[in-house]
């Protein structure tokens, strides 16, 4: 009886790789929005450019701090590292350096040292930081690069990579610029006004800012909602992998790194993805509640946002004190993730954009839509949800490259800046030399 309901379920399985390679691939159908006051624009839409620089008064630092000394600490339970969240003890730590040694304006000139500007795209104010390679040598090629951050993240992830990927290495070769636009309602970049902003929404403003910058043709990366949304979709196939991949690996294509991070699955694919969702279910159904919470409180917002960046850089992080905050990121910049939140006023934005893309569950008409152009994946192993090559496969028709990485977690770019610059120059490098020989 078992060997016919697998021969029956590999049979479903061949039926559905046969029908979906002769399938005409659909296309995403997308129409120009209004996002920003009222109904419409009143005129012509502004195409300006505009530099844009970070500033923050006096006025604004004497208000955090007086937010941050009249905190109301709770003690943590004994034992309880960050199994219960934000662990409280070392919260209070991180509020005393906040206060006291952390250097707001030198980070601002941090940030404002790569170029920074604004754009109006229906109807809303987009931010971007747009980096140029300081240095061209003879035959070397310019390629245009946008990075999209996710959440709680901002356009300062990318601020480790981008020298990496901005500065030529041979000669002959090619070098990046780069463009890290925030997603509207994040960061810089206005929120929207109106509802239904949802991921296809951000997607087709930021195709509309390259094309307002000159390009044509570039290269995309991004991770979290990128990947999170539209990737890890259940499907036929993907069930019968998980049903009989750890008997049949080889069927599947599944490698010890695959195996080790999906059984038993009871845990690793129940259990464990519970444990870090709770957020998720909170900012996709009443974002505006615990944004007004955490809009007012800088310690609120603080523990809310930094939780993620423990656990989400791994999951062992939630037996230690501090929570591993400092092992992989320094406070400085961990602080000014978290000062872009505070000081645009975000954070409420930032969650109602769960709500707009899942408020239809996660299998919206475009989640099912193939991608066709060449795509590269970078597995990293520390990441929320770990996702095998044949996955990727399900939706990324063309993949060029799939690369297990040795480290890293969910804010890669953050994290390993190097490791995936060598990724993405080597994914490029693939697809350019493909080109090439056409």
């Amino acid at each position: 009886m078992l060997l016919e309901v697998l021969l029956a379920a590999l049979v479903g399985a061949l039926l559905f790789l046969v029908v979906n390679k002769w399938r005409k691939p659909e296309v995403l159908k997308t129409e120009d929005g209004w996002w920003g006051f009222g109904d419409g624009p009143d005129g012509q839409e502004d195409t300006t450019i505009r530099p844009f620089q970070l500033s923050t008064s006096d006025s604004e630092l004497e208000d955090l701090h007086k937010r941050l000394d009249q905190t109301r600490p709770v003690p943590s339970l004994h034992n309880s590292q960050f199994h219960y969240g934000f662990n409280s003890e070392h919260l209070q730590k991180v509020i005393s350096y906040w206060r006291n040694d952390f250097d707001w304006k030198k980070q601002v000139e941090k940030i404002n040292q790569f170029p920074h500007f604004t754009t109006n795209i229906e109807g809303l104010d987009v931010h971007y930081v747009h980096v140029k390679p300081p240095v061209v040598p003879e035959g070397t090629r310019v390629i245009p690069l946008i990075m999209v951050h996710g959440w709680p993240g901002s356009f300062y992830e990318f601020y480790g990579i981008i020298p990496l990927l901005t500065q030529p290495s041979q000669p002959g070769h090619f070098v990046f610029e780069v463009v890290c636009p925030s997603i509207p309602g994040y960061g810089f970049s206005e929120a929207p006004h109106h509802k239904g902003f949802d991921s296809v929404c951000a997607a087709r403003i930021f195709h509309k800012l390259m094309k307002r910058l000159g390009f044509s043709h570039f290269y995309a990366q991004g991770g979290d909602w990128g990947w999170l949304v539209t990737t890890n979709m259940p499907g036929l196939l993907l069930t019968l992998s998980m049903l009989l991949g750890k008997c049949f690996p080889k069927l599947f294509s599944f490698t010890p790194m695959d195996l080790e991070h999906l059984y038993p699955a009871a845990e690793k694919l129940v259990v464990e993805p519970l444990l870090e969702t709770g957020y998720m279910h909170i900012q996709a159904t009443k974002p505006d509640t615990v944004g007004r919470a955490l809009n007012d409180s800088p310690v609120g917002l603080a523990a809310y946002i930094l939780e993620k960046f423990s656990t989400w850089t791994s999951k062992d992080f939630r037996n230690l004190q501090d929570g591993g905050l400092t092992r992989k990121f320094s406070l400085d910049d961990l602080l000014t993730n978290v000062m872009i939140y505070w000081t645009a006023g975000c954070i409420t934005s930032s969650m109602r954009f769960y709500k707009e893309n899942l408020n239809q569950g996660l299998n919206k008409p475009h989640s099912r839509i193939p991608v066709v152009v060449p795509t590269g994946f970078a597995c990293f192993p520390n990441e929320l949800m770990h996702t095998p090559e044949l996955w990727v496969r399900q939706k990324y028709r063309r993949l060029v490259s799939f690369t297990p990485m040795p480290r890293g977690g969910h804010f890669a770019a953050m994290e390993e800046p190097q490791l995936m610059a060598e990724d993405i120059k080597k994914f490029i490098k693939l697809v350019e030399s493909q080109i090439k020989n056409r």
